[in-house]
């Protein structure tokens, strides 16, 4: 699929993406389908990509980081969504979960995650999502009681995406149940600690080799310097970040997009029915054209997307027209793209079953399309 010119990337940002693309072609590629069978990763594909500079790269240099701005975290989650690479989270790790830390950690707490964040020795999750609070992050349950320097905490998280790996959880909790969105507060706590459990590797229907889970906490116990900001804070950290989680699916959404179109368009010129290539068909022609003209519209609207993030200007509205139209965007090519396979298309051992499986999540993760809406919306009609 051809691509109109991106001016937002220079010459460095394409040589990187050409060392991602060959990352991707031999430390993940080769081993995703037995990730799929496993529902879970190896870790020394996290070593790897540390080791290639491609965790946290936006972290500063004295933690080891690149100090880069935003546009090469954003070329390697779209390369992953291009390769249809939903195994690895690396991008709740370095796209989200490190923002708390980078935005809202002490310098202490910075010095003491962010190397091993980014050389992969230590795998970050977010927990967020609890069995009845799931877009509405405010419904949480989990409690953080003060007990003289520490925090007591209890409570359970679900479909938490790293859970199995994580050694870390940065956990959305109540410090003050009383005070509603205000009683929010975000610790990070360490998952060899006692009281803390990980419950199932949860079985679902796409992302089949990135591991999500349960997680369970009873009286745990963690130091008060583990609290990211302030008590209370909890609701406007998560707002903070939450434009550039939502760009994040969205980059990735869009990698997706090509990725889905490019095999589709090379199969149906190698397919026959009736005697000629699928792709001499009108409706084949007429159908890619469209998908191909709608992402690479939504493409420049997710480039200026991250003009806004490199600029601090992003705001959660506009992110959630970028998370909504382009998660939508890669269901509906998903779904026409796998047509043109016939009953091919529903075998596992074609690329378009997994791009297919995997996309209907991007109507759900990240806030709901339903959601997305919401927030839109409300700016609109404020």
């Amino acid at each position: 699929m051809q691509t109109i010119p991106r001016p937002l990337y220079e010459e460095e940002h394409e040589m990187y993406r050409d060392s991602v693309r060959r990352f991707l072609e031999t430390e993940v590629k080769p081993h995703h389908a037995d990730w799929e069978e496993a529902g879970v990763v190896s870790r020394d594909v996290w070593l790897t990509a540390g080791e290639a500079g491609f965790l946290c790269s936006n972290a500063p240099e004295e933690f080891g980081g690149a100090g880069a701005d935003y546009r090469y975290n954003a070329v390697f989650t779209e390369e992953l969504g291009y390769a249809g690479a939903t195994g690895p989270g690396f991008a709740v790790h370095s796209d989200m979960a490190a923002n708390y830390i980078l935005n809202f950690g002490t310098d202490e707490q910075k010095h003491k995650w962010l190397p091993k964040m980014i050389s992969g020795e230590c795998i970050v999750a977010l927990g967020l999502s609890e069995p009845g609070a799931g877009s509405d992050i405010k419904a949480i349950k989990t409690t953080a009681v003060r007990d003289g320097d520490e925090y007591v905490i209890n409570g359970q998280k679900t479909y938490i995406s790293n859970g199995q790996l994580a050694d870390i959880v940065i956990l959305a909790c109540k410090t003050d149940p009383s005070a509603g969105a205000r009683g929010m507060s975000f610790i990070v706590v360490e998952t060899d600690r006692p009281g803390f459990s990980r419950g199932r590797n949860l079985k679902k229907l796409g992302l089949l080799a990135q591991d999500t889970s349960e997680l369970f906490y009873t009286d745990v116990r963690v130091p008060v310097s583990n609290l990211l900001g302030k008590e209370g804070q909890g609701m406007g950290i998560a707002v903070h970040n939450l434009a550039e989680e939502r760009l994040s699916i969205a980059v990735h959404a869009i990698g997706m997009c090509k990725g889905i179109l490019d095999t589709t368009i090379a199969y149906t010129k190698d397919r026959t029915v009736f005697g000629k290539p699928v792709a001499d068909f009108q409706n084949t022609r007429f159908k890619i054209a469209e998908m191909v003209a709608q992402t690479q519209a939504m493409q420049v609207f997710v480039d200026r997307c991250v003009e806004l993030a490199v600029d601090k200007k992003l705001d959660i509205e506009t992110a959630a027209m970028a998370k909504m139209v382009v998660g939508e965007l890669q269901w509906r090519i998903a779904d026409e793209c796998l047509q043109f396979y016939g009953g091919a298309g529903y075998m596992m051992e074609y690329p378009i079953a997994h791009y297919f499986i995997d996309s209907r999540i991007r109507k759900i993760a990240g806030g709901s399309s339903e959601v997305m809406r919401e927030i839109i919306s409300r700016k609109i009609f404020a």
